[in-house]
């Protein structure tokens, strides 16, 4: 385990380009909503290449904090830390005014019976904080979801492609586009509104979920048969860098791998390196939520880390007893209920 803690510090590790970056965004950085499951590790990030870059920047994270644990190691990273309830006005007037602002709050899972709270995380805060930080750059994480089903032969939807969103979750991430877009124009604020689909790490993601069904035999639904996925470092780094892209009227990015994966591939992988043999189930439909991310490769390269490195990071994490989050992705749903 020792081994895989010092393989995941060098895949975190902060790059050239991100450190050359970093020194080019002018003034301190705000993750608004650090508590999720890319927030940690993304703040560490940048906190690590104002480090190695040399230079005095405050790097911010605002959760509610409700893990003292998780806190503690984020100020431990060099990471300044707000306890602070978004969607309650009076704690989100007392933030301090920055330059620049990640916003990664949102809700998705347990939408289903949950939908008034959903609408107001995803659509009716993110005009509350396009207010409140009308002055500064602001990336907005956004959802592929939003975007319609296309043939897996397509090579994926483009910025360009009209959202059709399916699903309350999904018409909640287009509505905060859309309320950040609005208010982008109206104040003239710079935004870069970043459409994920869909970050892994060991501990998570589509990846993990398709190691653990081959692992315990459990069946494998085919009916989504092709996803996109990127190395959550490599998502971090493309978020902190898209600081220095944000434009008004906003500036849309679809942000993934370069492959159109296989779920039947990756099982296949897994079952050789476990010797299992996976268990399928439905038939293929020939259509799935996938972007086109040609743009962000332009600006930033290829991810650093490979499909085939993620499987076999993947398959020793599990192998030897690592943690997860324990968060599926459901990235098989075809009827946009989370």
């Amino acid at each position: 385990m020792e081994d895989l803690i010092a393989l995941e510090q060098r895949l975190t590790r902060p790059s050239t380009k991100l450190i050359e970056d970093i020194k080019n965004i002018d003034g301190d950085i705000m993750l608004l909503g650090i508590g999720g499951k890319m927030g940690p590790s993304m703040g560490k990030l940048a906190a690590a290449a104002v480090k190695e870059a040399g230079i005095n920047k405050r790097i911010i994270g605002v959760s509610r904090f409700s893990d003292a644990k998780a806190r503690k190691e984020l100020k431990e990273a060099g990471i300044e830390t707000i306890a602070c309830d978004l969607l309650n006005d009076e704690e989100l007037s007392k933030l301090p005014e920055v330059k620049n602002v990640i916003y990664l709050a949102g809700h998705k899972f347990g939408t289903v019976g949950n939908e008034g709270f959903t609408w107001a995380m995803n659509t009716y805060l993110p005009g509350r904080v396009s207010e409140k930080f009308k002055n500064s750059n602001i990336v907005a994480f956004s959802s592929g979801n939003v975007l319609p089903f296309v043939p897996v032969t397509s090579g994926g939807v483009s910025e360009e492609t009209t959202p059709e969103p399916i699903g309350e979750y999904a018409q909640s991430c287009l509505g905060r586009e859309r309320i950040f877009e609005y208010f982008s124009k109206k104040n003239d604020t710079p935004l870069l509104i970043y459409r994920l689909n869909y970050a892994v790490d060991f501990r998570y993601g589509v990846i993990m979920e398709i190691a653990k069904s081959v692992l315990s035999g459990r069946p494998i639904d085919l009916r989504t048969e092709n996803v996109n996925v990127i190395w959550q470092g490599d998502a971090n780094e493309i978020a902190i860098r898209s600081l220095l892209h944000c434009t008004s009227p906003a500036k849309i990015l679809n942000v993934t791998g370069p492959e159109t994966l296989s779920t039947k591939w990756v099982a296949e992988e897994f079952a050789r390196k476990f010797d299992k043999k996976p268990v399928y189930q439905y038939e293929a439909e020939g259509t799935a939520l996938l972007n086109n991310a040609a743009e962000c490769h332009k600006l930033f390269g290829y991810p650093q880390v490979t499909i085939k490195e993620i499987i076999d990071i993947t398959a020793i994490w599990l192998t030897q007893g690592g943690e997860e989050f324990g968060k599926a992705t459901h990235f098989q749903e075809r009827g946009g209920k989370f």
